[in-house]
């Protein structure tokens, strides 16, 4: 028989995602390894975490931890950072580093056949970088000059000034990359300190993937068993981490605005504090965020993009960390409907809350959205390493990632709602605005949140 044409195919369930098995182990150093096969090409994927990433910042010195990240690979021993390039370039290596608030990840990427000497080259650059002052010179130089270039850019501006706008002096609340002041009073002495402190193999976690069994690849990480704990300092920190230590309980201020003199668009940030990652109403919360304006079709962009077309997009969504993390909404809209957007989107964050509660229409559609491409995020070596270095991060259970489908399909409509109500708090909403404050000024009274506060641009 022929394909009927005439109606859409039944949608069938959801095919059983399995998640290739994850062995731990543990080098005498004290580093963690967790190793996972992956058989599709000859690629084997290093991923290093070190715990702390830019909340371990001190509070008059924030990018510390990004510019010593960035000293990694500008070499070891006798290598330059050419040196490291052209030997990473030999191997076909494709390195990388993320600087999260929690922790920092490096990557490093190789054919399996060159799994001997990229591992002995990415433990060299680890435990060993030259830490030269030259290199730090130009790094530093280098991201004073993205700040002067992140100074045009709105959405940039707005990050910045959101998160001191929630977190106030708290540890989470500067982007990685830091800022001018503190950059500039940075020495190279406080970056050797910094490596010899955090870079511990007891406060880290090694993740290899790739096309050979465990055994192999356990011996490949054997090449991190040179990384002395106690060569380059103690583990101990000066401080609880920042995931320990309590953020406001309320934004500073309701309402604020970053001026742009003749902006066509207003940047805006619409959010608060809401639970840390770990939280057993993580699902429900992923699902309502799914609804309320994490996907295309989610009520928030329907309504400011399609229905008003003041946008042409708009999302919400959590900044997960180990601590207390923010919901935000961002968006940017036409100037002139700079107050109506605002508006629009705190009554469709207060409708979720019980008001208006999702429809079945909208839970199945929202599920499908955060599980019908879900074993996409697993495809790649490196996607797989980074997946269980996040396992480490938040010490989720290793059948995490087989357990999310199902886990999600199981969230109901009640469940939603409640973790919507318990969470979303529109009374203490933060309201950002980078735009232009001449031109919107009058509007904004209507919305009752407060003579808004002014912010200088800075970064």
């Amino acid at each position: 028989m022929g394909a009927d044409r005439s109606r859409l195919p039944d949608v069938g369930a959801d095919p059983a995602f399995t998640f290739p098995t994850i062995v731990r182990h543990a080098l005498p150093n004290g580093l963690a390894v967790r190793t996972v096969e992956h058989h599709s090409v000859p690629i084997i994927t290093f991923a290093l975490q070190i715990e702390g990433g830019s909340g371990a910042d001190p509070s008059d010195r924030e990018g510390l931890a990004a510019v010593t990240a960035d000293m990694i690979d500008e070499g070891t021993g006798s290598m330059s950072a050419i040196d490291v390039s052209d030997a990473l370039a030999r191997i076909g290596g494709d390195y990388d580093v993320d600087v999260g608030a929690d922790a920092t990840v490096f990557t490093l990427t190789t054919l399996s056949r060159f799994a001997e000497r990229g591992a002995a080259l990415f433990a060299d650059l680890i435990a060993k970088p030259s830490l030269r002052d030259e290199d730090f010179v130009r790094i530093r130089q280098l991201r004073l000059d993205r700040l002067k270039q992140l100074k045009d850019s709105a959405p940039a501006t707005a990050e910045r000034a959101f998160l001191r706008l929630v977190y106030g002096s708290h540890p989470y609340g500067h982007l990685p990359i830091g800022a001018d002041a503190a950059l500039r009073q940075l020495s190279l002495d406080e970056v050797r300190a910094f490596h010899a402190r955090r870079f511990h193999p007891s406060r880290a976690t090694l993740v290899v993937v790739g096309a050979m069994s465990h055994t192999e690849l356990l011996e490949t990480a054997r090449r991190f068993d040179a990384w002395d704990g106690h060569a380059g300092g103690s583990a101990q920190q000066s401080g609880p981490p920042a995931s320990q230590i309590e953020p406001p309980s309320r934004p500073s201020e309701r309402l604020a605005i970053v001026p742009r003199d003749g902006a066509a668009q207003s940047e805006l940030r619409i959010g608060h504090l809401a639970v840390q990652r770990t939280t057993p109403d993580y699902p429900s919360l992923v699902v309502m965020n799914a609804v309320l304006g994490g996907q295309f079709v989610s009520r928030i962009n329907l309504k400011l993009r399609e229905e008003k077309a003041f946008t042409y997009g708009a999302r919400t969504g959590f900044d997960w960390h180990r601590g207390r993390s923010p919901f935000v909404l961002q968006a940017s809209v036409h100037t002139a409907s700079t107050a109506e957007s605002i508006a629009d989107s705190l009554a469709e964050i207060d409708a979720i809350r019980g008001m208006r509660p999702p429809t079945d229409a909208e839970l199945a559609l929202s599920k499908a959205s955060l599980t019908r491409g879900y074993p996409r995020n697993f495809e790649t070596t490196q996607q797989v390493a980074r997946s269980v270095a996040q396992l480490a991060l938040y010490d989720l259970p290793d059948r995490y990632f087989a357990d999310f489908v199902p886990t999600i399909n199981a969230v109901r409509g009640e469940d939603v709602t409640r973790a919507a109500e318990r969470y979303l708090d529109p009374s203490n909403l933060a309201t950002l605005i980078v735009g232009d404050h001449s031109a919107i000024a009058d509007s904004l009274g209507a919305l009752a949140l407060g003579e808004p506060r002014v912010l200088p641009v800075e970064l």
